[in-house]
């Protein structure tokens, strides 16, 4: 049985969960709420979350704080309360996790930028995510995955932070929109710059998530493979988020047009391999079948 994620990440390709705020939203998450509160209000659903995960296959579940840095917590008047969100968003992974699995710590974006195109301070990020990675970190998290950044400047100050308060290991994803130039944040950073400035900082896994679906990650998995000989960790999204008929978001990328892509993702260099927005315990039952395989 593998002791660490590194022992797993030799043997074969990791799974990990899917989307965690659309199923929070199923459960009855009110608009508007901050997902984090319910670690504490009501706990038995996120664990119920988790557990769906687990038995459709998962090796790893990510914590349900994707927006518990202090700075995205203020916008819902938490902020005060970010180390104890953030141990307990750990601590009921761990209360759901088999033997031989694991628990990433989930260290979303503020939401915010820096100066000077927003008003915050390299500083202040970098204390946001710190306190944030030691309740993650005291929950008993086996590492963490900064996630989901549009900016390589806040997923450095994220890195900082977390690591002036946790010895975990820490992964880095950043979310990459396709234009006709290639692939780069919403900052206009590209792939090769974020994969060379994280490798330089020695983060021992990299890759992507969130925005784009598994056809368009496919290709730009093989572009990442070719920069980098990192551990890749790969999370499409279910295309984009559309309003249905009755008022309901819906994602653009069925189940099964979603996992034809995940063969491609695998042979084009993913490590790691999970779903994103607008994914369920569905998706990764499916992904786990072709895992097995």
């Amino acid at each position: 049985m593998p002791r660490t994620i590194f022992d797993l990440i030799k043997q074969r390709v990791v799974l990990l969960d899917g989307g965690m705020g659309t199923e929070l939203i199923k459960y009855g998450l009110p608009k508007g709420t901050g997902p984090e509160a319910w670690n504490v209000e009501k706990p038995e659903v996120v664990k119920k979350i988790h557990k769906s995960y687990f038995d459709a296959g998962s090796d790893v579940v990510l914590t349900n704080s994707f927006g518990g840095n202090k700075i995205k917590l203020a916008s819902h008047g938490l902020e005060a309360r970010c180390y104890e969100l953030n141990l307990k968003a750990a601590s009921i992974a761990n209360e759901a996790k088999p033997e031989g699995r694991f628990v990433a710590g989930s260290m979303g974006p503020t939401g915010k930028f820096l100066k000077p195109i927003g008003e915050f301070t390299e500083e202040e990020f970098e204390s946001a995510y710190a306190e944030q990675a030691r309740g993650l970190t005291d929950g008993k998290a086996d590492f963490l995955l900064i996630e989901t950044q549009y900016d390589l400047g806040e997923a450095l100050c994220a890195l900082r932070g977390a690591r002036k308060s946790s010895t975990l290991p820490i992964f880095v994803t950043m979310t990459f929109n396709r234009n006709p130039r290639g692939f780069f944040t919403i900052m206009g950073n590209s792939v090769s710059q974020c994969l060379k400035e994280l490798e330089a900082e020695k983060v021992p896994a990299t890759g992507a998530n969130c925005t784009i679906d598994s056809s368009e990650m496919a290709d730009l998995v093989k572009i990442m493979r070719q920069t980098t000989s990192l551990p890749l960790i790969v999370q499409p999204n279910a295309g984009k988020p559309v309003l249905s008929s009755s008022g309901e978001v819906i994602y653009s990328q069925g189940l099964e047009d979603y996992v034809r892509f995940i063969p491609e993702i695998i042979k084009n260099g993913a490590n790691l391999i999970g779903g994103c927005c607008g994914t369920n315990p569905d998706y990764i039952r499916r992904m786990a079948e072709m895992i097995n395989k």
